[in-house]
């Protein structure tokens, strides 16, 4: 059955209204990129100086130092992990990329993984997976928003750590790429190994004139290992929030294109609809202005 004009109108009319719903959430994605865009490359600095207060200490310290790791046989407990994902929709494929990879990953490793979800989607996903996780945190919508989810994770973190029911600590999110592209990473969180100490250790300081740690080198070194902790979850955070956006900023783009090639194919079926409708209103004007006319002698006589 052809559809009638005023249907076409409704179309157009709901298209459009769909249009600047799709239209404004691009421009808030956009946005919302360049503020974690920034947010990481603002940390960049502050993870550089954590870096050398680490090569100062350990220097001082010795690379052997006593540092936050796991005792005990590690195939004996579970193996924890930190998975950042969304908690809204629009996204394409980004709680599934970062879902599978950490369900790749764990299931290499010793012992059972104890999960920690960032996002109710992605706690779906690895829920449906078979990998119940221990725990759900929400997505942060600011930056201002991820330093108390970071504590909190921190907080959880230690809490398990001091128990030593942790054997190893994970850390998976999406990496934002050029454009709107995006790669899942993983990283190793705890414990610290050798070769990282050893790396830091030997690592050449930047100026002639080297540093002295005042009061306790073993205390300042935990301390510095607590801010690498959380600038190594924030920047994940961070990431992940702007690999997020950059995701829902490439859905939204599609969406924008599909509407437009919709409008387009309405207002020609519109167009058409209409003139095809002013062309049978002049062909009854015409049949009636001839069937009028050659009546009219007939009548005259």
């Amino acid at each position: 059955m052809s559809e009638s004009t005023a249907s076409l109108r409704r179309k157009i009319s709901g298209a459009g209204d769909l249009q600047s719903v799709v239209r404004t959430m691009k421009a808030m994605a956009a946005s919302s990129i360049g503020q974690y865009e920034n947010a990481v490359h603002a940390l960049a600095d502050y993870y550089r100086t954590v870096e050398l207060g680490l090569v100062a200490c350990l220097r001082e310290v010795g690379p052997t130092a006593s540092l936050p790791a796991s005792k005990g046989p590690a195939a004996a407990r579970p193996i924890g992990a930190v998975v950042f994902g969304s908690d809204q929709g629009l996204v394409g494929q980004f709680n599934d990329v970062i879902a599978d990879n950490a369900i790749q990953v764990l299931a290499a490793l010793p012992g059972q993984p104890q999960v920690w979800a960032v996002g109710e989607r992605v706690h779906a996903r690895l829920t449906d997976a078979g990998l119940p996780p221990a725990g759900l945190y929400g997505v942060p919508s600011s930056v201002q928003a991820i330093t108390p989810l970071v504590g909190q994770i921190l907080i959880d973190c230690e809490s398990h750590l001091g128990q030593s029911a942790i054997a190893e600590f994970y850390l998976f999110h999406n990496h934002p790429k050029s454009g709107a592209v995006y790669a899942p990473v993983s990283q190793r969180l705890l414990p610290l190994d050798e070769d990282w100490r050893r790396g830091l250790a030997e690592r050449h300081w930047p100026t002639r004139n080297l540093p002295e740690v005042l009061g306790g080198g073993t205390e300042t070194l935990a301390a510095l290992i607590r801010e690498y902790l959380f600038v190594s979850l924030f920047r994940a955070g961070a990431e992940s929030l702007a690999s997020e956006n950059a995701s829902r900023l490439a859905a939204m783009q599609r969406a924008d294109k599909n509407i437009d090639e919709l409008l387009e194919e309405l207002n020609v079926t519109f167009h058409r609809l209409r003139q095809s409708s002013i062309d049978e209103e002049l062909f009854d004007v015409i049949s009636g202005f001839e069937t009028l006319s050659s009546a009219s002698p007939k009548t005259a006589s």
